[in-house]
């Protein structure tokens, strides 16, 4: 024990900290003067900060733990936000304009081999809302006809390669990014034209580099001039890998589909719900139960499952780290009751009780996680800014989130000092004092 804690400590008697002077009458009439202990929380403040300051290097590595915890807690909030509402945005501008009908006049009649009428691109695009729509379907050969860039093919690679059929409205609506070429229009739609547009990936397949030379796709006997190369699709990803005919020329030559067609629909924003309801009586007034309108779920649905999805793992990292910064403040704070053993039996012999022992460590350790939690809040809302200017997109924080950082710290620290300081509150003077 150091000469200036002890001289602290009998500076406050018997006015300090533990001591409080009371005067009694006895039954003989003398006056008597007692001596009762206290223990404020302002003196339990002071002897925490004493404490700290005293040992600031060891203090510093006890609330690291507790720093990483609340700082990887508030960044995994404010990222799984800020993530969330960017979901929202791209969700919104994409996926929140797309609506697919689907034919199934097939469960009610066997009749009806294709329940989209030959104008029904024309009809749906009449609606509010609507940019881009039209039908397609793959094309399935049941006699094995192979699909190549030469009239013979003497190999099964053809076999693999997929052929859709799709108006000119279901190929705008995949918004396709034009590499080479043009798209087929209505015009090849309506004359039933022998044109293919092809996936970069696909062309490279087939050995088509370039369309200054006209080439040409053979599907089977049948020769299709490739008008336009695509490099990407928005929608529909599957066209990239696929040779695209227009439907009236598949319809032509290989008949209805087999197992029935789809409608692609591209909306503008916050149209998709109400096209998806008018859609059906559209396209058939008489037979609107043909068809199947699906809308695009909802966003909120989406950013909820994402943000759980991110929340349950870092979350679970978040609570490991303010594990390992319990334990840290635990470890500690038991050796500083160790290495302070004598401290502790002569605050004890001149009146200081278990339990304000007890309210002191108790205090050392909560100020340690206070103060952990304050800087990991700030760390962590400054990795949120940081990623967030990174990426170019808004941050969010909640506020309940910065609020509630920094009493997760002091709840971490009083928790983790809760045995240490049990442990010093039950030392006895006499025997701390032989130590």
């Amino acid at each position: 024990m150091t000469r200036r804690v002890l001289h602290r400590l009998l500076h406050r008697m018997p006015h300090g900290p533990w001591s409080a002077r009371r005067t009694r009458t006895t039954g003989s009439g003398r006056a008597e003067a007692t001596v009762l202990t206290r223990f404020s929380w302002r003196d339990a403040l002071a002897e925490a900060t004493v404490g700290i300051l005293q040992r600031p290097a060891r203090a510093t590595l006890t609330a690291l733990g507790t720093v990483l915890g609340v700082g990887s807690f508030v960044a995994v909030l404010g990222l799984t936000a800020t993530a969330a509402s960017q979901i929202d945005s791209r969700f919104t501008m994409l996926a929140a304009t797309e609506v697919t009908v689907h034919d199934i006049a097939r469960q009610h009649t066997e009749f009806v081999p294709l329940a989209f009428p030959d104008d029904a691109a024309r009809r749906v695009e009449r609606l509010n809302g609507v940019e881009h729509a039209g039908v397609l379907w793959p094309v399935q050969f049941r006699d094995g006809r192979q699909v190549s860039s030469s009239p013979v093919a003497d190999t099964s690679a053809g076999r693999q390669i997929q052929v859709v059929a799709a108006s000119s409205g279901a190929v705008r609506a995949a918004e396709p990014e034009l590499r080479q070429g043009r798209l087929f229009d209505t015009w090849h739609d309506t004359t039933r034209q022998r044109v293919a547009v092809l996936g970069t990936g696909m062309a490279g397949r087939l050995g088509i580099t370039t369309l200054d030379t006209h080439p040409a796709v053979f599907i089977g006997d049948d020769a299709f001039t490739v008008v336009g190369i695509v490099g990407d699709v928005r929608r529909r990803a599957d066209l990239l890998l696929s040779v695209i005919v227009p439907r009236s020329t598949a319809q032509e030559l290989w008949g209805p589909p087999k197992d029935g067609a789809d409608m692609l629909v591209s909306t503008r924003v916050g149209a998709a719900q109400q096209v998806a309801r008018e859609v059906p009586y559209a396209l058939r007034p008489d037979h609107p139960e043909y068809f199947e309108a699906v809308p695009p779920p909802d966003p909120r649905s989406l950013r909820s499952g994402v943000s759980d999805d991110l929340g349950q793992l870092f979350l679970l990292l978040a609570a490991v780290s303010l594990f390992i910064g319990a334990v840290g403040i635990a470890n500690t704070t038991l050796v500083a009751v160790m290495e302070r053993t004598g401290e502790i039996g002569l605050r004890r012999a001149l009146g200081a009780r278990s339990r304000h022992v007890l309210t002191q460590f108790l205090t050392e350790s909560a100020v340690l996680g206070s103060l952990g939690g304050v800087i990991g809040t700030s760390l962590g809302v400054l990795a949120v800014v940081g990623v967030a200017v990174a990426r170019d997109w808004t941050p969010v924080v909640q506020p309940t989130t910065v609020l509630a950082a920094p009493l997760i710290g002091l709840a971490t620290g009083a928790l983790a000092g809760l045995y240490p300081a049990w442990r010093a509150a039950r030392i006895q003077p006499v025997e701390a004092l032989r130590r």
